[in-house]
């Protein structure tokens, strides 16, 4: 089984070909292919190869999905006798895209 660590939004996923993943929101039209280059390790029937920080050359291809925004989030805050409550709530955008391709270089 053939996988790849890659670095995007600042989080690493590591993904294999016809993955699902949500990454934080690119700027792409659904149905656009997206590459990401910034690829940190990539295991192959040849053996695992580690960059440093990473490997010139390999890349992942994928395909968007859909840009959506995940579920809400409630932040409260309460200080006790005080009388005092806050709530907000916040949706962080995300990009799902499918994994189609990685290719070594």
């Amino acid at each position: 089984m053939s996988y790849a660590v890659i670095s995007t939004g600042g989080k690493q996923h590591k993904v294999a070909v016809g993955d699902r993943i949500r990454v934080e929101k690119l700027e792409a039209e659904v149905g656009a292919k997206i590459t990401f280059d910034q690829v940190l390790a990539l295991q192959t029937d040849g053996g695992l190869q580690v960059g440093r920080p990473v490997l010139k050359g390999a890349r992942v291809v994928g395909r968007v999905l859909e840009q959506d925004k995940a579920k809400k989030v409630l932040i409260f805050k309460k200080k006790r006798r005080k009388q005092y409550r806050r709530t907000r709530g916040h949706r962080q955008p995300y990009t799902a895209v499918v994994v189609e391709e990685i290719q070594a270089g």
